[in-house]
């Protein structure tokens, strides 16, 4: 069968040269992946926010934590103390040592007038903007597409947008992880790699991030980018190896721990994590849920080695979330979100493309033999 002309891609999509077996696999896959992300209906979402602005330390409990903690290393306090004060004023958890944050980003802010951090985040989502924008004007045949894949874009950073979460590791994590990715080439990794160590000194579970852009390296033959990237992933095992001593200085004994492991929430609860963190929010789940899957679809049509790169990423963090995730750790989901909804402009290709090669090429052809 000769393969369609692209609907909105520059070229055919991944499934334009699939087999009659191969696309009919696809399509249930594709069917069987709009059911699983229904599971969301009866998944555990986030804890309930009313946005009444009296109730704000018990709807973002995280954030105020974390700008009590700038505010008192502002104020000239060591940054471990005011952790382990601040965690034991709200009755948290401080074991083990990754209950406490990275340094990073709390003594980069108290340094800086709330203007500047503001001014630095805005300055970052406009750097994700560009440059995927850079990425995407190449995917397509005409600008139109274009600009709805960055409308897209905008629909996935409604979040990272909000001064009263500028405090969150995982905003400033998420946006870097998007900028590492877009500014990645073949030949042209050491920003990337640079960008993706940041946001694992700021947030460590980064390194999946990390990890994830290593092995497509390795598996690709680039051996100095994969060398590179495993490098930024030791110089975090050093980090992490002090960050754990210097935790040890502040906790006691009889400080609580961190709960056990509740077991896995699934599929579902990545699903609405991802609703929560993106435009979607202001949709119903049951419409939501197979659009953040056809997003999904969406990075496998796209034919390009940045595509696979992005959903290995999205589905990295997916498993991380469905797997190990808890009620309360919902936010993980900002590592991905940005950039999740840009998918949805490569799905009608990829769409069309999977129909269109799973329908049998022989045409039946039925003679009427009329009597007069």
């Amino acid at each position: 069968m000769k393969e369609a002309a692209p609907l909105w891609l520059a070229t055919p999509s991944r499934f334009a040269g699939l087999s009659l077996r191969g696309a009919r696999i696809g399509v249930a896959l594709l069917a069987l992946l709009l059911l699983a992300t229904l599971l969301a209906l009866a998944s555990p979402g986030a804890p309930p926010i009313n946005h009444d602005p009296a109730n704000r330390g018990e709807d973002q409990v995280d954030v105020v934590r974390y700008e009590t903690i700038v505010q008192g290393v502002r104020g000239g306090g060591g940054y471990y103390p005011v952790t382990a004060q601040a965690l034991r004023a709200g009755d948290d958890a401080m074991q083990p040592f990754l209950t406490f944050r990275l340094p990073t980003l709390a003594v980069v802010q108290a340094a800086l007038p709330p203007a500047a951090t503001m001014l630095l985040l805005y300055a970052l989502v406009a750097g994700v903007m560009f440059a995927w924008y850079r990425q995407v004007r190449s995917a397509f045949a005409t600008p139109a597409p274009v600009w709805v894949a960055m409308a897209l874009l905008a629909g996935g950073l409604i979040a990272f947008v909000k001064a009263d979460l500028a405090c969150f590791h995982e905003i400033w994590a998420g946006l870097l992880i998007a900028l590492s990715l877009a500014v990645r080439r073949e030949g042209k990794w050491i920003e990337a790699a640079a960008i993706g160590l940041i946001a694992m000194l700021i947030r460590e579970t980064a390194a999946l991030y990390v990890v994830i852009m290593a092995v497509f390296a390795f598996a690709e033959g680039h051996r100095k980018e994969a060398i590179g990237w495993a490098t930024t992933l030791g110089v975090l095992a050093v980090v992490l190896a002090l960050h754990a001593h210097a935790v040890s200085l502040v906790v006691r004994e009889t400080d609580p721990a961190l709960a056990g492991w509740p077991g896995p929430l699934g599929f579902g609860f990545f699903i609405t994590t991802m609703q929560l963190w993106t435009v979607l929010t202001l949709a119903p789940l049951w419409f939501a849920a197979p659009v953040i899957g056809l997003a999904l679809f969406g990075w496998a049509a796209w034919k390009s080695a940045l595509a696979l790169r992005a959903l290995a990423v999205f589905s990295g963090y997916a498993a991380l979330l469905a797997l190990f995730g808890r009620a309360d750790t919902f936010y993980w989901g900002l590592m991905i979100a940005p950039t999740l909804l840009i998918g949805l402009a490569f799905a009608p290709d990829g769409v069309r493309d999977l129909i269109a090669r799973a329908q049998d090429p022989r045409r039946k052809i039925t003679v009427t033999r009329v009597v007069r």
